[in-house]
């Protein structure tokens, strides 16, 4: 219920919103002030209706100030700003940071939030014992294990409820969560300590995940600047923690040729995909986006005009690309225009053959039913081939990077580079592909080294 103060000439409106986290009442003010000319009993009942309306907005959320916790004020972003402007991708995963920064910060009043809140925040997660989600390695020869069970790694996953990806990390002495060790060890219905122990030195969040924090928090806090709740972001007043910039992992041209040479085994839509990857170097999510109505054929031109993702409980669905630049037609080489006649014939067959069971998608890339696949199987299948060929241990972007990295090589420059990959600038490439520009700006000092001071011949 409002209460209605007279202060001399004006009134003012309180309002209660409840209580934080101590027993406090949290209270909204407002100031009315009557216009001239009003009776005292015109002025009256105004002032009644100001109230009633001050306080349907503080029920709705609608008013706020810098005495909101930041707690609370994260719900409304998220309701208000997030889920309207950012992908969906980008919103789920800061969900995941939330539990960690409300522990923190979530109880202090948002215009009361100071630099050393979030330096001590930071200095915390920095610390061991952090992560809330222990690792763990087999203690156990794995591949031995099953075959004493007499099962495949298929069978096993598919009984155990992970996937074969998480077998393989196992095998190879990875990390894997504590909820797949605990799945795979109630399958084997023996006692987790006897299959896996947990991984040592290994329970710190690395820097960048430590930054992914910080920055969540300033976005938040630059809109609070901007809703007029706070008059600065204190995130601009922190020193963080320096993150080296991690080389692109990328194969060489004789690894390249490897890989395409050990594809021949694959099946033709994992030809495809990773033969479209090496050559153009999109996205995971852009070629997963690709329609056929994309593809010029006759200009051999590649148009890519959306991008396809996935999250838990919304499953497949399409998005914008990146950013603007993103969205960008490519050239591509008369062997990929062919490469992908052949890949339609392939698959108006088996759209032939599977009838009324076919989902017609137009997607370039299908599940076997036609509708648009996830992009995270393509993950799975790519870790499966690299490591079932013994080839060096990329990932599924490491076919952009390489991309990239071959055309720098070749003396493609670097505004090109960029408009292929669809960065925004040249500067982005220029950072993530720092190796390759020196790799060939001194392979441009040698040739101009050959071309004003030949080697004479001798006598």
């Amino acid at each position: 219920m409002a209460t209605i103060t007279k202060r001399g000439n004006s009134y003012r409106i309180t309002v209660s919103c409840g209580y934080d986290l101590n027993g406090k009442q949290l209270r909204r003010t407002m100031t009315w002030m009557p216009p001239d000319g009003m009776t005292a009993k015109q002025i009256q009942k105004e002032a009644n209706r100001q109230a009633v309306l001050f306080e349907e907005k503080c029920r709705t959320g609608q008013v706020l100030d810098g005495s909101i916790r930041f707690a609370d004020f994260a719900e409304k972003w998220f309701k208000d700003y997030a889920e309207k402007q950012l992908r969906p991708t980008t919103v789920a995963r800061y969900h995941l940071l939330m539990p960690r920064i409300n522990a923190a910060i979530g109880h202090i009043r948002l215009d009361k939030i100071r630099p050393h809140h979030l330096m001590q925040f930071y200095n915390n997660l920095a610390e061991n014992g952090v992560r809330e989600d222990t690792r763990y390695q087999s203690a156990v020869d794995f591949k031995e294990l099953l075959k004493r069970h007499g099962m495949t790694k298929r069978e096993f996953a598919k009984q155990a409820n992970v996937s074969v990806y998480v077998l393989d990390s196992i095998t190879r002495g990875d990390n894997i969560s504590d909820t797949s060790a605990y799945k795979i060890a109630r399958t084997l219905q023996r006692p987790l300590d006897d299959i896996f122990r947990p991984s040592e030195g290994k329970d710190t969040l690395s820097v960048s995940t430590i930054l992914h924090h910080h920055r969540l928090i300033s976005s938040m806090l630059s809109t609070a600047v901007k809703w007029q709740l706070i008059f600065s972001n204190p995130c601009s007043r922190v020193v963080l923690p320096k993150n080296k910039r991690k080389e692109a992992v990328y194969l060489d041209e004789e690894q390249a040729t490897q890989l395409l040479h050990a594809l021949e085994n694959e099946s033709v839509q994992h030809q495809v995909i990773v033969k479209l990857l090496l050559f153009t170097g999109m996205r995971r999510g852009e070629l997963c986006g690709l329609e056929w109505k994309d593809i010029d054929f006759e200009r051999a031109v590649i148009s890519v005009r959306r991008s396809s993702l996935y999250l838990s409980g919304k499953g497949v669905f399409e998005d914008e690309t990146k950013n603007e630049t993103s969205e960008r037609c490519m050239k591509v080489s008369d062997d990929v225009i062919a490469m992908l006649r052949i890949w339609r014939a392939e698959q108006a067959k088996e759209r032939l053959r599977l009838g009324d069971q076919w989902q017609n998608s137009d997607r370039l890339f299908t599940a076997w039913n036609g509708a648009p696949i996830r992009p995270d199987v393509i993950t799975a299948w790519f870790h499966k081939f690299v490591t079932k060929n013994g080839l060096p241990p990329i990932h599924i972007h490491s076919l952009r990077h390489t991309n990239a990295t071959l055309l720098i090589a070749a003396g493609t420059n670097l505004t090109t580079v960029a408009a292929r990959l669809g960065h925004a600038n040249t500067t982005t490439t220029s950072k993530i592909y720092a190796h390759a520009i020196r790799s060939a700006d001194e392979a441009a000092a040698e040739a101009l080294q050959d071309i004003l001071h030949p080697v004479r011949k001798q006598a």
